[in-house]
């Protein structure tokens, strides 16, 4: 399994350039993901959404509603089969995503939050 950092790195990159195919290498087929943006995008109160087909389209529709999408990352955060990215995001809103990884080191869940710059 790579490092976490250097997992960041190319999370970061993949966003970075828009590649959805490089961002989708680093989800498990059975992601569970969670964020109040998925309220939002997808209009869903639950904010989840299940399945590698399921989060790519929602990222699909991220990327059109957000085309100047640019994250900086600031912190590294690591843990047990886990690891929590904290950047700059969309509209310069912190971010923080808690993901725990599965035995490959593919993203198996994420907690996303978000604060707004004042």
């Amino acid at each position: 399994m790579e490092s976490k950092t250097t997992f960041a790195a190319e999370w970061v990159a993949a966003w970075n350039a828009h590649d959805l195919d490089a961002v989708m290498s680093h989800y498990d087929d059975q992601i569970e993901f969670y964020s109040p943006v998925i309220q939002r995008i997808n209009n869903d109160p639950e904010g989840k959404i299940v399945g590698k087909v399921a989060l790519e389209a929602y990222f699909r529709k991220a990327l059109v509603a957000y085309p100047d999408l640019h994250f900086e990352l600031y912190h590294i955060l690591e843990g047990i089969n886990s690891v929590v990215l904290y950047y700059k995001s969309v509209n310069n809103s912190l971010s923080a995503e808690m993901m725990v990884l599965n035995e490959k080191g593919l993203v198996k869940e994420v907690r996303a939050h978000y604060k707004q710059q004042s």
